[in-house]
């Protein structure tokens, strides 16, 4: 395992195949947006590609992570971040709900969206990352490289201003 080097070829397409859904995943709730995640991941792979040799593939993971949110931040300094929210659920049968019913659940999904999109960077990031992936706070706090505190303080706020804006939450 010490000799891996990300320089080899099928180490890399190793590296990449294990964890691009995970660096897709951390880029979506630092953007907010899938095809911003989607550049920012690949992005990160590439320069990892780049300066294999100053990888040490036991740190790797970090490393990629650390890319990730260097690249973000540059993105923001450039342009301001727009929250793109799925639009469909996979198991909603539309053809049978009511036109009323439909325009409340877009009414309710717009609210949503625009109160996601309206928190913090970190309270975002750990929101998405508790709900979406069902990651445990512990888990959330390796990740981010901050206190497990941080992380339950993070998440308390971003309940708390997603409770304000939006009714029936």
């Amino acid at each position: 395992m010490t000799n891996k080097s990300l320089c080899n070829e099928i180490y890399f397409n190793e590296f990449y195949t294990s964890h691009i859904q995970s660096a897709s995943n951390f880029a979506f709730y630092k953007s907010g947006d899938k095809n911003t995640s989607l550049d920012l991941a690949q992005e990160a792979f590439i320069k990892i590609w780049e300066h294999c040799a100053k990888v040490d593939f036991t740190k790797a993971k970090s490393y990629l992570f650390t890319v990730i949110n260097n690249l973000f931040l540059n993105k923001v300094k450039h342009q301001k971040v727009v929250f793109e929210y799925a639009k469909s659920s996979p198991y909603l049968d539309v053809d049978n709900q009511s036109p009323d019913y439909l325009l409340e659940e877009e009414e309710f999904k717009n609210k949503l969206k625009n109160a996601i999109a309206g928190l913090t960077v970190g309270e975002r990031e750990v929101f998405l990352m508790n709900r979406i992936d069902g990651k445990k706070y512990r888990e959330i706090a390796e990740t981010l490289e901050i206190s497990q505190k941080a992380v339950e303080k993070r998440m308390s706020s971003a309940l708390k201003k997603l409770r304000t804006n939006i009714d029936g939450i």
